[in-house]
Formats: C-alpha cells, sequence, structure tokens
C-alpha cells in the first residue's frame, strides 16, 4: 500500500500508520514478520507471479495455510486458499 501511495496509484483517507492500527483494533488482526522460512520457500514457488513482494505474500500464506485476499489472479495459479 506505501508503495502504491507514493506512486500515485492508491489515495488514503489518512496515514497509512493510522489505518494499520485502525484495522489492526477494529478486525483483531496480527501483524507477522517476513520469517526466513517463507524466503527459503521462494525458491521452491513456480514462476508464475513476478512480484517479489506477491512472492513473499504466497510463500508465507502457505506455510502457515492463510487465505489470501486478492483479486489478483496470477495467485490462482499457486496452492493457497483465495478470496475475492
Amino acid at each position: 500500500m506505501q508503495l502504491k501511495q507514493q506512486k500515485g496509484k492508491l489515495l488514503l483517507r489518512t496515514t497509512l500508520a493510522e489505518i494499520i492500527e485502525e484495522q489492526r483494533l477494529q478486525n483483531s488482526l496480527a501483524l507477522l514478520p517476513i520469517e526466513l522460512s517463507a524466503i527459503y520457500a521462494l525458491g521452491q514457488l513456480p514462476a508464475h507471479h513476478a512480484d517479489p513482494f506477491d512472492r513473499l505474500i504466497i510463500a508465507q500464506a502457505r506455510w502457515h495455510y492463510f487465505t489470501v485476499v486478492t483479486n489478483d489472479r496470477a495467485y490462482s495459479h499457486y496452492d493457497v486458499g483465495l478470496l475475492w
């Protein structure tokens, strides 16, 4: 979100920090660190998606059996739960 905002592709109503904190509190979100297991798992992912940040999200989601909320169709090529 921060990168999209900096490129002018995302207009936020307030700061990203405020939005994240608000959502964290309202929805009981847990923020996870980037884990070494996810970094190592990147080497096992097929190259269906070129964006390194998205690939990291996919690797971490697979490791934790998380569902990813996205409308990016490239995610459907991976063994990860999707919502949207």
